[in-house]
């Protein structure tokens, strides 16, 4: 039996049933507007009675943008990312924007998912990705629509930037790990290393080489779990060369931990010292108790929003480059000298 489609709702249903005007609906849902509390109380009330909802991409055709900003993540299984995600989707929110995500895996287009952002009129994008290309950040520019990036390289274009000191942190990573008696290190890292993690394992070699210590690269899969067994299995294989290691970031040590201990049987950090690099939640758990150099998310992700909401503000601006600290986190993974 065919149905009719029920007829969907609009403002001007809304108002004659609460007996205001149009205009009054507008302002009842429309963010600062001037509008009593007794319309309010009327518009909410026939609102709720009709099943009214406001089309805010309907109204954005007319504002020329929306309150939706665009955010495009990689490797929402790595629980920094995931934390990181979530500290911007709060911030938005509390700031009065709608944050629409898109997962911008290795395989993915950039350039295209910040593209689709832009059909929608977006009030701004942040990306935390791989680094969009020059000419997608030039059509932003152009368009008017303020664009983020978070721990990436340049782009080659005039857009905010945020990053933390992983130059410090890998040079922090290697002081430790000398403080703690090493003198034969190694560094692991994925096989295809982001911007910010291949710079702290680099910063790592480099602080290594200027002081005359032996540094084992170990490149192995992906920066995941499973990546940081697979480089334990090689790092075991080498282990009369290595007594100390440094993994470029935390996801990969608690694969590390669980291969050296688990399945190689080696005794951390009695016999083989491990440090991390961004002090995810699990880095605490007492499992794995990780010593490691910390990123605070929140840092990060508050600079994120005061650039893009400067950049909203002050258009014309030029772009900032805004670098967050780092520090280290000891704990049961590395031996502490007295």
């Amino acid at each position: 039996m065919n149905q009719t489609p029920k007829k969907q709702v609009n403002s001007f249903d809304v108002a004659r049933l609460a007996g205001v005007s149009r205009s009054a609906v507008s302002r009842t849902f429309t963010d600062g507007a001037s509008v009593s509390k007794e319309t309010r109380e009327k518009v909410m009330a026939a609102a709720r009675q009709l099943g009214y909802r406001v089309n805010v991409l309907a109204r954005s055709l007319h504002k020329q943008k929306s309150d939706l900003v665009g955010v495009v993540a990689a490797d929402l299984d790595n629980p920094f990312r995931s934390e990181q995600i979530d500290l911007l989707s709060q911030g938005l929110l509390e700031l009065g924007f709608r944050p629409i995500l898109l997962r911008g895996e290795p395989s993915e287009n950039v350039a295209e998912l910040i593209g689709s952002l832009l059909q929608y009129s977006v009030a701004g994008v942040i990306v935390t990705s791989d680094t969009p290309p020059e000419e997608i950040c030039q059509e932003c520019l152009q368009n008017g629509v303020p664009l983020v990036v978070v721990n990436k390289r340049d782009p080659g274009a005039p857009v905010d930037r945020v990053v933390t000191d992983f130059e410090a942190g890998g040079r922090l990573a290697l002081d430790h790990l000398l403080d703690c008696g090493c003198g034969k290190l190694a560094v692991v890292t994925p096989e295809r290393s982001s911007y910010s993690v291949l710079g702290r394992a680099q910063s790592f070699e480099q602080a290594a080489n200027a002081r005359g210590v032996p540094v084992i690269r170990i490149a192995w899969g992906t920066q995941s779990y499973e990546g940081g067994l697979s480089a334990a299995d090689f790092a075991y294989r080498v282990r009369s060369e290595v007594d100390g290691i440094f993994c470029a970031a935390d996801y990969l040590a608690l694969g590390v931990l669980d291969g050296l201990r688990h399945v190689h049987g080696v005794n951390v950090p009695k016999d083989m010292q491990v440090i991390g690099y961004d002090d995810i939640p699990q880095a605490s758990w007492k499992a794995y108790d990780l010593t490691t150099v910390s990123q605070s998310r929140r840092d990060l992700c508050e600079a994120t929003l005061d650039l893009l909401m400067r950049r909203l503000e002050e258009p014309e601006a030029s772009p900032q480059i805004r670098t967050c600290g780092v520090s280290l986190v000891r704990r049961g993974t590395t031996r502490h000298r007295s």
